[in-house]
């Protein structure tokens, strides 16, 4: 790892090469949004995010608000995650992962990777939205303790509905032990 993803905060939870499955988790760049980022954001969202907001949300990076990963199979990029750190609490803001590249642990990865950073910044708890329509996202959120705990009406392209879910109390040996058992 170089010096400037330890300053980025990186660590060897994300970044240390292939896993045995051959997935790599590591932190994104500008470069991955052309190299495949945009095509998995296009193939998992009905109104994906543009490049500038991508390259809005990487630009936050650097003031320590934002924490965006991609998980690499073969070279290509196949997933990725983000979170922004508002105080004591994260955000998930998007986590997807390719079509051809589900249900191989690879959103797990991702979310344990970005566990572990959420977990090193000191923060107490964890939230999302997710869709309604989307039972296999909440499944795995669920797996990562988060609860349903409210509604956005129509959040998603002002037509569908979210759920809001968060996950308390990770700092706890709890919490550490759910994500050691969520690891491959």
């Amino acid at each position: 790892m170089s010096v400037i993803e330890r300053f980025l905060g990186g660590s060897r939870r994300s970044g240390d090469g292939p896993d045995a499955d051959g997935v790599t988790i590591r932190l994104m760049k500008r470069r991955d949004l052309k190299a495949g980022v945009m095509d998995v954001e296009g193939a998992a969202y009905p109104r994906p995010w543009s490049m500038g907001v991508f390259q809005s949300e990487l630009d936050q990076v650097r003031s320590g608000t934002r924490h965006y990963l991609v998980a690499l199979r073969g070279g290509q990029v196949v997933g990725y995650a983000g979170v922004w750190f508002t105080g004591e609490e994260a955000h998930v803001t998007n986590i997807a992962v390719a079509p051809t590249a589900r249900r191989l642990g690879i959103a797990s990865k991702l979310m344990c990777a970005q566990a572990d950073e959420v977990i090193a910044r000191g923060c107490s708890a964890w939230t999302l939205e997710v869709r309604v329509s989307s039972t296999g996202a909440q499944d795995l959120y669920r797996q990562f303790g988060f609860v349903p705990a409210g509604v956005r009406k129509r959040y998603y392209e002002n037509t569908e509905d979210a759920i809001v879910m968060w996950c308390h109390e990770i700092q706890g040996s709890d919490y550490r032990r759910r994500l050691e058992d969520l690891r491959p």
